[in-house]
C-alpha cells in the first residue's frame, strides 16, 4: 500500500507499506538521490517475511516533491522526513536500516529520537563528524570524475547509460557486475517518477548539524554496522571507525562484513545483507 506524506505545505513524500502487516516495522532509508523503488526485490522479499517494511522517496526523488531550491534544506530535514513517514503509518517504534546518506540520517535519529528506534543498521556509511576524527580515505578518483558529469545534458538513452556506469563504479570489483539488472532498476525508477533527468539535488544539501560524532558514544539503541569491503565511497576504515564511535558508554555497536559488497545494495548481496539485518533485528 502506498500513500503520500505531507511534511509541510511545500513538501509531500511518497511512501509504501509492505511486507508482513502485523510484524514489527522496519524502515528503509535510502542513499542520496535514490528513490525508494531502487531497493532490490530480493531484499524487500527477505525482510518482508519477518517485518512490515516501509520505504519512501526522499524529497527530490521519485514521486516526492521537487524543491524549488535544492540547497534550501539539509540533512536534518531529511532525517525529519524519515520520522514523518513513521508517523504517517502510525508506527511508534521501528527497526531502521540506513544506507550511505541514509546511515548518516539514521545516526541523527539515534541521537535525537532513540525512543522511536528498536534497532539501527548502518550500511556503507561513515560517522558523523567529530574534532578527533582520524584521516579517512575519500571516494575513488573514478567516481569523483564521473560526479563532475552528473548535470551534463544527456538524452534519455545516454542518461540511462550514465546511471549504469555510475552503478558499475559504486558496485566495486568484489563481485560480478550485472549491467542489465541495474539498467532495469533505473528504468523502474524513471517509470515510477515520470521523469528521466538526472537527480542531483542532494549534492547541494546543507550539512549543518552533522558535527555530532562525539555524541555517538552515548547511543544505547542496539546498532549494527555493515562493512562493504569493496566500497569505493566509504572504504572499510570508515565502517570500523563508525562502529568504534557508537555506544562507547556500554552499548557498543556490532560490526559485520558482507564479502563482495561495494557501495551498492544489489541483488548479488541481498541475501547475506538481509540475513545480517534479520539476525540483528531478532
Amino acid at each position: 500500500m502506498h500513500r503520500y506524506v505531507d511534511r509541510d505545505a511545500a513538501t509531500r513524500l511518497w511512501a509504501e507499506d509492505g511486507g508482513t502487516p502485523d510484524a514489527e516495522p522496519l524502515l528503509l532509508v535510502a542513499p542520496a538521490n535514490q528513490s525508494g523503488v531502487a531497493w532490490p526485490d530480493a531484499l524487500l522479499t527477505a525482510l518482508g517475511r519477518r517485518h512490515r517494511v516501509l520505504r519512501y522517496d526522499h524529497r527530490d526523488t521519485g514521486r516526492s516533491d521537487v524543491a524549488e531550491d535544492p540547497g534550501g534544506y539539509g540533512a536534518t530535514d531529511l532525517a525529519a522526513d524519515a520520522l514523518a513517514v513513521l508517523d504517517a503509518f502510525d508506527v511508534e517504534r521501528a527497526h531502521v536500516v540506513g544506507v550511505a546518506l541514509g546511515g548518516l540520517l539514521t545516526q541523527l535519529l539515534l541521537l535525537d529520537h532513540p525512543e522511536r528506534l528498536r534497532t539501527a543498521v548502518l550500511v556503507c556509511s561513515t560517522a558523523l563528524r567529530a574534532p578527533d576524527d582520524p584521516p579517512l580515505p575519500g571516494p575513488h578518483p573514478a567516481l569523483l570524475r564521473l560526479w563532475t558529469e552528473a548535470e551534463d545534458p544527456r538524452d534519455d538513452d545516454a542518461e540511462l547509460d550514465w546511471r549504469v556506469e555510475h552503478w558499475r563504479l559504486l558496485h566495486g570489483t568484489g563481485s560480478p557486475f550485472d549491467p542489465v539488472a541495474f539498467r532495469a532498476i533505473e528504468e523502474r525508477v524513471i517509470a515510477h517518477s515520470g521523469r528521466s533527468e538526472a537527480v542531483t539535488a542532494h549534492a547541494y544539501l546543507d550539512l549543518d548539524g552533522l558535527d555530532r560524532g562525539a555524541e555517538l558514544a552515548g547511543v544505547t539503541v542496539p546498532t549494527l554496522v555493515v562493512e562493504a569491503p569493496d566500497d569505493p565511497v566509504h572504504p572499510p576504515p570508515h565502517s570500523t571507525h563508525l562502529a568504534a564511535r557508537i555506544g562507547r558508554t556500554g552499548h557498543p555497536a556490532r560490526l559485520v562484513r558482507i564479502p563482495g559488497m561495494g557501495h551498492a545494495v544489489s541483488a548479488a548481496v541481498a541475501e547475506p545483507l538481509a540475513a545480517a539485518i534479520l539476525a540483528h533485528t531478532r
